[in-house]
């Protein structure tokens, strides 16, 4: 199954698509973390993108698709993604439809976490990053410690594009940009709405119960073709 998973920035995307793709055997697909690992390695796609991520700008549709290409045409990895943060736009959902089906996969479902704006604020504010593993952490809610994280306090950093300007610009882009998605989706009777304002494993409980539920509809399916 392919998944694709919204929320708005500093919702835990990042968090639950890391449990998901654990729990199912799923591949995260974060462009986002694709784009920042092309500026490290300072690419020349690293070198257009970076000063646009760090106003909190999206990037073109182009560069994405071309990155999603190779992603989408690896046989290890058929029907088997989970979508974190993407599609942000209208035509980034209509280019991932065609990339899809062009290679002959399709997206089971779509899960949207709602959070409210002061919650996510403080959340992004607080939001640490290992740059060993890539595991993510909070200062206020999901502090970590030297038994939890083998890697050590070391590795911990925040990224460039969380402060307070750029969370509310990244919101309200967010807003305008992304959610007419979702309208999208729920046409399409693939939409799913779950509350994000509560804990992790709350969060994840609720997705995991959504997820359990298709695959029970498929197996009985299955059986009864």
């Amino acid at each position: 199954m392919n998944i694709i998973l919204f929320g708005p920035p500093g919702a835990g995307k990042g968090t639950q698509a890391n449990k998901i793709a654990k729990k199912f055997n799923l591949e995260k697909i974060s462009t986002g973390d694709l784009l920042r690992n092309e500026v490290k390695k300072n690419t020349d796609i690293g070198k257009k993108v970076k000063p646009i991520i760090d106003k909190g700008s999206f990037v073109p549709d182009s560069l994405i698709s071309d990155l999603l290409t190779h992603i989408l045409s690896n046989q290890q990895f058929y029907n088997r993604l989970i979508f974190d943060g993407y599609p942000r736009n209208l035509k980034q959902a209509q280019d991932l439809d065609s990339l899809i089906k062009k290679h002959n996969q399709k997206i089971s479902f779509v899960l949207n976490l709602n959070v409210d704006k002061e919650l996510l604020k403080k959340r992004i504010l607080g939001r640490q990053i290992c740059t060993n593993c890539g595991a993510i952490f909070n200062e206020h809610f999901m502090t970590t410690s030297n038994e939890e994280h083998t890697c050590g306090n070391k590795f911990l950093v925040k990224r460039s594009d969380d402060d307070e300007k750029i969370i509310l610009h990244r919101f309200e882009t967010y807003l305008d940009k992304t959610l007419p998605i979702l309208d999208y989706y729920k046409k399409l009777n693939l939409l799913h709405e779950i509350n994000g304002n509560t804990e992790i494993d709350q969060i994840f409980k609720e997705i995991c119960a959504i997820i359990g539920s298709l695959e029970a509809w498929l197996w009985k399916a299955y059986l009864y073709k």
